[in-house]
């Protein structure tokens, strides 16, 4: 592979998964550890990436990937995991749905039920849900977002009045500790106040999540009862799931 075309591809890396480790772009791209670590100091050069010892991340843990590129980022596990997650949720139930394109590819995968009445912040997830016309949908207030995502105090006030069957979850990252993390402060309280009024909370999130860095603290892993993933989780995530008897739910 041309190095111009071996720097595209790890910029794109970077910025959908958060880091990446030399180790894993060796054997990626079968060269050799001198050649990677050559490439990430010219992209580090150019404020590409951000160069860390070991590996590459992205130029800011504070902004997330553009809505348009997140709609196509690992798209074919978002929609397993969906289509998975909806199996849990029974006709005429009651559920929340998040901010963040793993929450509208459940909201699609939920069209085949009946008489769901859901609550959302989520401008595109509505428009999604009412092509069902047996669902009744409210959506929340607070300020709208460019990406469809409506946030705010007015919107953690708005959600808490309510308690839900369900409460589907999206997050920007996990760390190694199960932290969960997001970019915004303000999304933040929203995605609180949808675990504290939830009777189930179901995290939808891809194996890329666990991977990236963010700099919002939500809360645990543990605080949700089910974890909803297209991969392997990380072993001590696995042995932290395990201890707090949360599901994990590998689709």
């Amino acid at each position: 592979m041309k190095q111009s075309l071996r720097h595209q591809k790890i910029v794109e890396l970077v910025k959908q998964k958060g880091y990446l480790s030399t180790d894993e772009l060796v054997a990626l791209f079968g060269v050799s550890p001198q050649t990677i670590r050559r490439d990430l100091n010219e992209l580090a050069e150019t404020n590409f990436i951000r160069r860390h010892h070991g590996g590459a991340a992205s130029p800011s843990t504070a902004e997330n990937s553009d809505y348009h590129d997140r709609k196509h980022f690992f798209s074919q596990e978002k929609n397993r995991i969906a289509r998975q997650v909806v199996q849990l949720i029974p006709n005429g139930a009651s559920l929340f749905i998040d901010i963040g394109t793993t929450s509208e590819a459940v909201s699609f995968a939920l069209l085949g039920h009946q008489r769901l009445r859901i609550v959302t912040n989520n401008l595109n997830a509505a428009h999604i849900l009412m092509q069902n016309d047996s669902f009744d949908i409210t959506i929340a207030s607070g300020s709208l977002r460019q990406d469809g995502g409506i946030i705010g105090e007015s919107t953690v006030e708005f959600l808490s009045q309510f308690r839900l069957d369900f409460g589907v979850l999206g997050i920007s990252a996990i760390d190694l500790d199960g932290t969960l993390l997001d970019y915004d402060y303000h999304e933040v309280q929203v995605k609180r106040a949808i675990i504290d009024n939830s009777r189930n909370t179901l995290l939808v999130t891809d194996h890329s999540k666990f991977s990236r860095r963010a700099m919002v603290k939500l809360g645990s892993i543990t605080d949700v009862e089910y974890v909803f993933t297209d991969a392997d989780v990380p072993s001590g995530i696995d042995e932290l799931l395990k201890n707090k008897n949360v599901n994990l739910v590998i689709c």
